[in-house]
């Protein structure tokens, strides 16, 4: 299947008007066979005008290698055919030309008022002719005999060509409709194929993404726990063993409930449904879907995180010595499951942002249960000055402020983010609750 309509196009291999060799050894051919007739004929003509017989050759090759030029000027072709009726020449160059004439690409009006001129001038000579044999042969036959004679040469000279031509013109004008149709249809249908995969390469993307916010918010959150204690524990590990045990278990804890959480997600890159023969090819959509299953799911009762849990989240964060002041306004009520799942994401996100960029800080998380929306606040004071020794020295990936406001955006919510008059940090976000 080609490309484009233009590679249909017959290559120009021929000389001068032709579009292939082939075509202009079949003309040349033509000419040579009509120009032969017409002179032969041209003998007959001249004997019978009076004239030089060399001329009448002449004449009759001349008229008859006309048909050379049929494709380029098939009107002066058949006006050549007419114009040499009389002298009862041009057989093949009538038949020849008539047909051209048919199957080219002028008007029809042209082509009727050609093929009426030449049937007419059939039609008159062939009466004259058949009236003069008639006459000389002394024959008697009825008077209907002249004009059917006359009407059914006239015919069987020009109907046949002229239908013959105009069906194998119509026929190459349907074929290079249909290749157009084709080719047109073949353009369109490369351009959907760009535009699927484009799009395929966009939802690849999206995926991508998806899945690091998703392998972010489940592990980020509880290894920067990990951290602080595993900090603390160092720091008290000599002066209170007891502090010390106390911290340990807490990181083998949260270390635990990561690995589950992150084994869930991974787990699907590794096996389909179980199957041995779906563990080939896992798509990226199926990862992405898996991973925000995970994600949403809690270590022990496999239901998605909710602001039930909001309690035990801060009580961590407690726990690794931050300082956190919780308030909610408003009747308690359940919302949507990614509602819930984006609002908790959002506290749990910020608070860990405080362990890393404000350790000690005394954060309030302020949640405002509202008619049509919940909102949510998570606000840290400046963090106080610390030796460089205690710190724990939290990476950042600078991709949390982003994942927390995409979640947020997605559902159609608001959020803000950025420094306060004091020093500290604020994170916003509201959520419309349908």
């Amino acid at each position: 299947m080609t490309t484009t309509g233009e590679d249909h196009a017959p290559a120009r291999g021929g000389p001068w008007w032709w579009d292939r060799r082939r075509g202009a050894v079949l003309d040349v051919s033509l000419g040579v066979a009509s120009a032969l007739e017409c002179g032969v004929e041209g003998v007959r003509f001249s004997r019978e005008a009076g004239i030089p017989w060399a001329a009448g050759v002449v004449f009759g090759l001349l008229a008859g290698s006309t048909l050379v030029v049929r494709r380029k000027w098939p009107i002066a072709v058949v006006l050549v055919a007419i114009a040499v009726t009389p002298a009862e020449m041009g057989f093949l160059l009538g038949i020849v030309g008539l047909y051209t004439l048919a199957a080219s690409e002028l008007p029809r009006r042209i082509i009727g008022a050609l093929a009426g001129m030449s049937l007419l001038g059939t039609l008159i000579v062939t009466f004259v002719l058949v009236r003069q044999d008639m006459a000389r042969e002394d024959l008697e036959i009825g008077g209907w005999f002249l004009p059917f004679a006359s009407i059914t040469t006239s015919l069987g000279m020009t109907a046949p060509p002229l239908l013959l031509g105009m069906y194998v013109g119509a026929r190459r004008r349907l074929m290079e409709s249909l290749r157009e149709r084709a080719d047109s249809l073949e353009r369109e249908l490369q351009l959907l194929a760009e535009r699927a995969e484009e799009r395929a390469q966009w939802a690849r993307n999206e995926e991508r993404t998806r899945i690091a916010r998703e392998m972010h918010d489940v592990v980020a959150h509880r290894v920067s726990l990990m951290v602080v204690h595993a900090a603390a524990l160092q720091a008290v590990a000599r002066k209170d063993p007891e502090k010390a045990v106390k911290n340990a278990a807490l990181v083998g804890d949260m270390g635990r409930q990561a690995l589950t959480e992150l084994r869930e997600m991974l787990g699907v890159l590794r096996s389909g449904d179980g199957g041995r023969a779906e563990r080939a090819s896992v798509p990226l959509a199926a990862v992405g879907v898996a991973a925000a299953a995970a994600a949403s799911r809690a270590a022990e009762d496999g239901e998605g995180p909710c602001l039930s849990e909001l309690d035990e989240l801060i009580g961590q964060s407690e726990a690794a010595g931050m300082v956190v002041d919780l308030s909610v306004e408003g009747e308690r009520r359940s919302y949507a499951a990614e509602v819930e799942s984006t609002a908790f994401r959002v506290v749990q996100e910020a608070l860990t942002n405080v362990h890393k960029h404000a350790a000690g800080a005394k954060t309030y998380v302020r949640l405002a249960h509202r008619v049509s929306e919940i909102a949510m606040q998570v606000e840290n004071e400046p963090p106080p000055k610390v030796p460089a020794e205690s710190s724990a020295r939290l990476p950042s990936g600078g991709n949390g402020l982003v994942g927390m406001k995409e979640r947020v955006s997605a559902l159609g919510g608001v959020f803000v983010s950025g420094p306060t008059d004091a020093g500290g940090f604020r994170v916003s976000a509201v959520i419309p609750a349908s």
